[in-house]
Formats: structure tokens, sequence, C-alpha cells
């Protein structure tokens, strides 16, 4: 199996897969990677908006029906994701190094007891969201955007916490309000590729060893 499709939540992310993750994995062996909406995403206007787990689920289980040689992924933010979606709400107080494998967990183990493919289906969830990923590298993040003055209020943030994915998830502090604060004119779509791109993915990485902890499973179905 060498094509993958990694379900995504926004337009952010379909633009991260594409132009970040796609050329690593090309690079490893895989001959197709593709990002795919999950449900009416385009059309949300709110946090929240996510489609149900069971329309999902039915979505993903479809595209390996009709794709025999396909793996299926997710990225989908925890900060955002619906306590309707499985092991979300018992992640609630459980601690940070625990919260997105155990969601994970419970969506894998749902996936099997409805689909025949869920040896094809590798489920992610991103810690908070795709922000923290940028503070992988403040400078970096700062200059590709052309706020370099704005270096060290981002380097203050994430010296708060021991990793970028520690950068918690409420309404006021998740890492897209934070950099807002900082960075009023700042857009997420176009902003947020254009800095992880400069960042490197090996940096984000490094930085983020649950993320990295999904690459490395990624890359292990090709050996």
């Amino acid at each position: 199996m060498t094509r993958i499709l990694v379900h995504v939540e926004g337009q952010t992310e379909e633009t991260f897969v594409k132009e970040v993750i796609a050329p690593h994995l090309y690079s490893c062996g895989y001959h197709s990677v593709g990002a795919r909406l999950l449900g009416n995403s385009r059309q949300r206007k709110s946090r929240g908006g996510i489609k149900s787990w069971e329309v999902v689920r039915r979505e993903i289980d479809r595209h390996l029906s009709s794709d025999p040689g396909c793996i299926a992924t997710t990225m989908v933010d925890y900060y955002a994701l619906p306590n309707s979606w499985p092991g979300r709400e018992d992640a609630t107080n459980m601690l940070h190094e625990l919260k997105g494998n155990h969601v994970a967990q419970q969506l894998s183990e749902d996936f099997s007891e409805h689909s025949p493919h869920s040896d094809r289906f590798e489920p992610f969830v991103l810690m908070h969201e795709f922000e923290a990923l940028l503070f992988s590298d403040c400078a970096r993040f700062a200059s590709s955007i052309g706020h370099e003055n704005k270096l060290a209020s981002l380097q203050s943030i994430r010296n708060q916490f021991s990793t970028p994915e520690h950068i918690n998830d409420s309404p006021m502090t998740a890492p897209s309000k934070r950099v807002l604060g900082i960075i009023p004119g700042y857009e997420k779509p176009l902003y947020g590729n254009i800095a992880a791109i400069d960042i490197g993915l090996d940096t984000i990485r490094q930085e983020c060893s649950h993320f990295d902890s999904w690459l490395s499973r990624l890359e292990a179905r090709l050996l």
C-alpha cells in the first residue's frame, strides 16, 4: 500500500499536508499523498462545526472500500474536537501526554467495530492545534511572515511550556488565539503554511514528539 489520504478538518491543515508532509512521504516511498476535508469543513463558520464521528467514520470507510491500496489517516485538532467523538470527553482530565493518543486509540477501536478496513486506518489527533507546531522555531515563524518585531512575544509564550504541543487549549489561550493576540492580521491558511515551510518538518518533529510519532508510524508502514 503506497497511497495515503489524510482526512483533515480545515484548509490550513489541507495545505500543510500537500506542501509540507507530502514531499517527505514521497521521499519515503509513498506514490500518492492526498488531503481531504472532513464533511462540509469548507462551510464551517465557527469552532466546533466538525462533522459527527459517525459521519466521518462512514466517509473514511467508503474511501477505503473503494481504494484497497490506500491507507487513511486523520489530522484533527484536539482543541476543536467535539466531546461526542470517541475518547474526547474522557481525555479532558488526563495528563497532556495521554490525551491525543487516548482519543486516537478510541477512534481506532470504534472504527474496527464498524469497518473491515481497520488495518488501513491510522488516526491522529493534533495537540492542540496547527499553530502549536509553529512555536517549534519562533524566530523563523516571526521572520517568515514579516513580523520579526514580534519574536520576543512569540518566544515568551513558547518559554512557558515544555514543548510547543503543551500550549493549552481554551477559547482564550489556544495557540491560534495567542498568535492573533500578538499579530492581529494573522491569516491562518496563508501565514501558517508559509511559516511551516520555513521552519521545516525536521525542526517540527524534533520539538513535537506527538506529531513526530504519527509520521514515524506512517513511515513504518512502508517497511
